[in-house]
């Protein structure tokens, strides 16, 4: 398996395929992660057909056990973000 693709390396990529400059693709890839960002924020759902969906998701609270004391602990309702892949990337990576 190849390493990670970090940031930088996804502005780079952006910067080739568009034919921009490395500084613009950059403001382009923030531009689309604070857009998410304040959507899921927003509790909206980012839909991009082909690619796939964020959603937030709410947790309820819940008890859990520590697994070392046995001891029961709260673990608190908390909001994760959920990500469900669309046809179109399935099958890219398939």
């Amino acid at each position: 398996m190849e390493k990670p693709l970090n940031k930088q390396e996804l502005v780079s990529a952006v910067a080739d395929e568009a034919d921009l400059p490395k500084a613009k693709a950059g403001e382009v890839v923030d531009a689309v992660f604070a857009s998410i960002e304040k959507a899921l924020r927003n509790k909206q759902e980012v839909r991009l057909v082909g690619f796939g969906t964020f959603v937030a998701a709410q947790r309820k609270a819940a008890k859990g056990r520590n697994p070392r004391t046995g001891a029961e602990i709260d673990i608190p309702a908390s909001t994760s973000v959920r990500f469900k892949p669309g046809k179109t990337l399935k099958d890219a990576v398939s």
